[in-house]
């Protein structure tokens, strides 16, 4: 299976899981146009993590100009001040007229993706509790109505126990059989024992199992060569751009980029950037489009960003400290939380700038 394919494959998968988050949030919808489209969630603690849209490359000036209309439009009709944009990293015309519209470029991903023959790891020993949805959101730390209309059906959930405590959860969820490998956290006191390592491996053959023959997810840069040991392909960066000027509403209530100290490195949930492929559709290579319109069920929506993300150095206590906060407030984390899981070499996702 080549780049194309599996990045056809992923993005489909993560914009699907994006369709199942909006059926379970508040006035959530996806909103397609001309060259894009949009998630769109103007209410509760979603609203800090979902507003995001892909935008289609290979446009032509009047269609990149029309797409950027409608984009703006979707979310100021909704009343949504802060959202992103992903863009493939080729696509200089898009970048470019972002940034005359006063955007900026605030973060990036790379989309990776694997046929799961390719599975270098095997089956781990771990202890699993029976999957649930109320303590899956609560080992990620979020408040336990984010997405509180969702279907736990549709998601395959594991939760890994040690000492007879759960510790740790990750989500998987399956497409035309691709599965995407999202969310995955570990509780403070349980880091450094590999269970985010373990609970990778184990969604992997789990979908092995079921059927699936390729897996997705979406990485920061430090942590490509790890997937890629483990199989992942390398299928083209995403940049996410960001506009905060002119923005309405107070700082406390714009979307948040949340990180924090996860077995060495940083959690991640990109809040306000779009989640294109692993969290917001990501392009395979230059050759390959990003689905548009045409695809659109959610095959486009991304995380959202936050200015001063992956591109700034952190101190863990203190960003472990600021989550603590940030939760009490009630903000989620988003499907594209992955964790530093630095244990047995396989760590699941490292800060950009952290060493492994």
């Amino acid at each position: 299976m080549n780049d194309a394919d599996l990045y056809l494959r992923g993005a489909r998968t993560l914009l699907g899981s994006w369709e199942e988050y909006a059926r379970g949030a508040t006035g959530a919808a996806v909103r397609c146009f001309p060259g894009g489209a949009a998630a769109v969630f103007p209410n509760g603690p979603e609203r800090a993590v979902y507003n995001n849209a892909l935008l289609e490359g290979d446009l032509g000036a009047a269609e990149r100009a029309d797409a950027l209309e409608a984009m703006e439009a979707v979310y100021a009709a909704a009343g949504v001040n802060r959202f992103a944009a992903w863009v493939h990293e080729r696509d200089q015309a898009m970048r470019r007229d972002l940034e005359r519209r006063g955007y900026t470029l605030e973060e990036s991903t790379r989309a990776m993706g694997m046929a799961l023959r390719d599975l270098r790891l095997p089956r781990p020993r771990i202890e699993l509790a029976p999957p649930d949805w109320l303590e899956y959101l609560r080992i990620l730390g979020v408040p336990p109505d984010f997405l509180s209309g969702a279907d736990p059906a549709a998601y395959h959930v594991l939760i890994a126990r040690l000492d007879g405590e759960n510790v740790a959860a990750a989500m998987a969820f399956d497409l035309a059989g691709d599965c995407g490998i999202y969310a995955l956290g570990t509780l403070e006191h349980a880091r450094r024992r590999g269970l985010g390592t373990a609970l990778t491996a184990q969604h992997l053959h789990d979908a092995l199992a079921r059927g699936c023959q390729t897996a997705s997810l979406q990485s920061t840069p430090m942590a490509e060569r790890v997937y890629a040991a483990v199989g992942f392909r390398d299928l083209g960066r995403i940049l996410e751009y960001g506009r905060s000027r002119g923005l309405s509403m107070p700082a406390s209530a714009r979307p948040h980029r949340l990180e924090a100290v996860v077995e060495g490195g940083v959690a991640v949930a990109v809040a306000g950037g779009p989640d294109g492929l692993g969290q917001g559709a990501a392009r395979t290579d230059q050759h390959h489009q990003p689905p548009g319109p045409a695809d659109c069920r959610v095959e486009q929506v991304a995380l959202e960003h936050q200015p001063g993300g992956l591109g700034q150095g952190h101190d863990h206590a203190r960003v472990l400290a600021a989550l603590v906060a940030v939760y009490g407030q009630g903000v989620g984390v988003g499907q594209l939380v992955q964790v530093v899981e630095a244990v047995a070499h396989l760590p699941v996702l490292v800060h950009e700038h952290e060493q492994l």
